[in-house]
């Protein structure tokens, strides 16, 4: 987190953690479960330094990450943002991106615990290309903003705004990108942003957005099916699993990349096993879910199967989760939280279909 925003922060109430805003002292008992509620009936306005970014720009950084990444960058513009994933030889995804271009660079976001590997990574199949790869998650402020009057607050500030999901409008100093009907991202120079953060959360104005920590956040990703993968679940997925190619992730007409055959096959051959779903875990002691926890079912004994990606405290209490399950367990089976003895997960429609092969009595249709 870039230091002088982080400071700005503190003074405006928020408890940072490991680089992180956990919540703001704004609310009746300024915690988490406050601010998750008040998610839900009001605009509210967050810090995204869970994430980091890197900046890759030169001659040659769109062919360089065409060749790499699962999705088709050559759609990525100063209008267009994009889901991708960076895959091992055999097809597992090492790395989830947010992927947006300013200028001629390209800009690519994920968890910031995942930044100096990744970049390491990236910078291996250089070779001679002319490209740059740099962190540059200390010059860049990302926010969330979400909620029934989030459009009409950003409108007011900014004009008109992209009309369709991961449409991008180019800012003076930054972008916004629609993430949803009602969600948007703002990446804005670290410079800007606590300008920027002064006039959205400002009371003075007729609509304006409340402060809430970061982990609404991941909440709203998990609800909106947008899987994120951590340390804890490297290398555990192929795009499909975790319905990557349904949210725009995947292009199989583009040429290889790597883990590309394996990704292929599973596509046209139907051998999808597994899918991710979205369920809730009612548990309110530790430990509490976490991305990288196993899941089970009697039908598959003592084997896993299954996985969570990712988890978030939920506003009525317990947890959201986005899970990969085996599919047959998930259509005929109760599934439980780390052993067969375990809290059981209550699916939940996804905000997307799945395709019919693998709809669900339990709620994805």
């Amino acid at each position: 987190m870039n230091p002088a925003w982080q400071t700005f922060l503190q003074q405006q109430g928020a408890l940072v953690q490991s680089n992180i805003v956990q919540h703001f002292g704004d609310l009746p008992l300024g915690n988490l479960s406050d601010e998750l509620a008040t998610t839900q009936t009001q605009t509210v306005l967050c810090d995204l330094s869970q994430f980091g970014t890197l900046k890759v720009s030169g001659a040659d950084a769109q062919s360089f990450l065409q060749n790499l990444l699962s999705s088709d960058v050559s759609a990525v513009n100063v209008q267009h943002a994009q889901l991708s994933s960076l895959n091992s030889p055999k097809g597992r995804m090492i790395a989830s991106f947010l992927i947006w271009q300013n200028g001629a660079d390209y800009y690519l976001q994920l968890p910031a615990n995942l930044c100096a590997a990744i970049q390491k990574k990236l910078s291996m199949y250089i070779l001679r290309a002319k490209v740059k790869i740099e962190d540059a998650s200390a010059q860049i402020v990302s926010l969330g903003m979400a909620g029934e009057h989030a459009a009409i607050l950003l409108q007011q500030h900014f004009g008109d705004l992209p009309p369709s999901d991961f449409g991008a409008q180019q800012l003076d100093h930054g972008h916004i990108i629609r993430l949803g009907a009602q969600s948007f991202q703002i990446n804005i120079a670290a410079t800007r942003a606590i300008e920027l953060w002064q006039k959205l959360s400002a009371k003075s104005q007729s609509v304006s957005a409340q402060t809430v920590g970061s982990p609404y956040w991941d909440w709203l990703q998990i609800r909106a099916g947008i899987p994120v993968i951590l340390p804890a679940t490297q290398e555990q997925f192929v795009a499909q699993m975790v319905n990557l190619e349904l949210i725009g992730g995947v292009s199989f007409k583009k040429g290889c990349y790597p883990g590309q055959e394996i990704v292929a096959r599973m596509q046209y051959l139907g051998k999808l096993k597994r899918r991710m779903y979205l369920a809730h875990i009612k548990i309110t002691d530790h430990p509490t879910p976490q991305a990288g926890d196993e899941l089970f079912s009697s039908e598959m004994e003592e084997q896993s199967c299954g996985m969570i990606v990712n988890a978030a405290a939920a506003p009525g209490g317990g947890y959201d989760v986005l899970a990969v399950v085996q599919i047959s367990s998930q259509e005929s089976q109760t599934i439980h939280w780390q052993s067969l003895q375990g809290a059981t997960l209550q699916f939940m429609p996804l905000p997307y279909l799945l395709p019919k092969s693998v709809d669900s009595n339990k709620g994805n249709t």
